[in-house]
């Protein structure tokens, strides 16, 4: 049964998940940013809560011991503000830090540390109040709705015993000293705070699973959308193929003009043909000029005989010089005495042919 080429079975490209991140089309929960923030509060109330404390109950005291004698004018207000100010940044101030940085972690971890240039693009549209509203009270917007319902009426039942000891607690019925309601308070925040955020990390953990599984899904591509993006990203396959072809061509017809300045062509006899070239005051071993099977061979083996190159016929010695051999590269070390074997051969019969070709000139 042949498959549709409109359906998405394809899993995505690394390009079309780069792009993805640079839109900022990525799994996102606004649930863990809660709970990043949720924790990082809870975690700086715990560390300075004692001290947060402390000078609420100092400040109090001073403003309330010195009611009977406080002046009020336009300057000791002034005063009174700067110093509640100051002393509101000095007990809030930690915890607003620890839930700014707590956010952030949160957003970069979920973003993979990476911008989404695309996403931070300004869009007015969303400013407009009309579309605002259609958003909110929509048809989409009932499923977000009762999905909050259901996260709330989860978190309420974690928290319902634990509110229930609270307001059992004989503090509501007694007379306590002011230490003892601070205790009360800072202990009371923090047990409730815990099973609010350890609900809504399971609630987040669920969350981010649905969402990473729905970006993933609509990351999904066709075979043509595949096929698409492979040929913007690497090319045409057909281009590349054409491009490595000019490239075998060049190469041959270079390696084949080194042909007449070979000292030898070792041949297979006809399957294969190498031609070598050394000179001793330039290289360090022989190298390889040229090499081809079949009918590269045979072309090699007509340069060679126009040219008047010695042919040689050893068929191991092919067989491993085109194997382990590069054009332009020198033979592999294994070779050298074979290869030596051959090229004192080609100096003798051009030394021979030397000395005849003097003798008939003499003549």
């Amino acid at each position: 049964m042949s498959e549709s080429g409109g359906e998405k079975t394809e899993q995505p490209t690394s390009r079309r998940m780069e792009e993805a991140i640079k839109h900022g089309q990525i799994a996102k929960s606004a649930e863990v940013q809660t709970v990043f923030v949720l924790t990082a509060s809870f975690a700086a109330l715990s560390f300075s809560g004692g001290e947060m404390f402390r000078q609420l109950a100092a400040a109090m005291v001073l403003s309330l011991s010195h009611l009977h004698d406080t002046s009020l004018s336009i300057n000791s207000i002034q005063g009174y503000a700067v110093t509640g100010t100051w002393l509101l940044l000095k007990c809030a101030g930690p915890v607003v830090l620890a839930a700014m940085v707590g956010g952030l972690m949160a957003g970069a971890i979920q973003n993979r540390f990476q911008t989404a240039s695309e996403a931070l693009t300004p869009d007015w549209n969303r400013l407009n109040p009309v579309e605002g509203f259609q958003r909110v009270f929509s048809a989409r917007m009932l499923a977000p709705t009762a999905l909050a319902i259901t996260k709330f009426a989860f978190i309420i039942s974690l928290t319902y015993s634990e509110v229930r000891s609270i307001l059992n607690d004989p503090i509501f019925t007694m007379s306590v000293s002011i230490s003892r309601l601070g205790e009360f308070l800072v202990g009371t925040c923090l047990g409730v705070g815990f099973r609010v955020v350890l609900g809504l990390a399971v609630i987040a953990a669920a969350d981010y699973g649905y969402q990473w599984w729905r970006t993933h899904q609509d990351l999904m591509m066709t075979r043509e959308e595949v096929k698409e993006d492979m040929k913007s990203s690497e090319g045409n396959p057909q281009m590349k193929a054409a491009r490595r072809r000019r490239r075998r061509s060049m190469s041959k017809a270079k390696s084949l003009a080194a042909v007449p300045k070979a000292d030898v062509v070792v041949t297979n006899p006809t399957h294969i043909a190498i031609a070598l070239r050394y000179d001793r005051k330039t290289m360090k071993a022989p190298e390889i000029v040229a090499k081809g099977i079949r009918l590269n061979a045979q072309i090699i083996r007509e340069i060679a005989q126009q040219h008047q190159v010695p042919i040689i016929e050893n068929k191991p010695l092919a067989r491993m010089l085109f194997k382990h051999g590069k054009v332009g590269g020198e033979i592999p070390a294994q070779l050298y005495a074979a290869v030596a074997e051959v090229l004192a051969w080609v100096y003798r019969v051009n030394r021979y042919r030397y000395y005849a070709e003097q003798n008939q000139t003499g003549k």
